[in-house]
């Protein structure tokens, strides 16, 4: 899994295991954050706390991911990633009939 993982990504070990570490603390971290933010909100609704906290955590990772790689110096990797991944999410589908 890994060795697939540095051909796809194009990278060595070393820069493999900060990009993990990097997925890692980002999403950790967006969690943290998330639920911090979401105790200054005060929902008692379970089903709109966690609807609000996936979108919420979803909106910060972006974020998180970024600020942790510029401390690990895979900024640009996960610049192109993020932009890669916006394009994916935003591209608009076709009927091919």
């Amino acid at each position: 899994m890994f060795n697939r993982l540095k051909q796809k990504w194009k990278v060595g070990p070393l820069q493999l295991f900060l990009i993990l570490c990097t997925f890692a603390i980002g999403g950790s971290l967006s969690g943290y954050v998330g639920r911090r933010l979401m105790s200054v909100l005060l929902i008692d609704n379970r089903v709109l706390y966690t609807i609000i906290y996936i979108i919420l955590v979803t909106a910060i990772w972006p974020f998180m991911v970024l600020l942790i790689s510029i401390i690990f110096g895979q900024y640009a990797f996960f610049k192109r990633y993020l932009k890669e991944l916006f394009k994916k999410i935003t591209r608009k589908r076709t009927n091919s009939q």
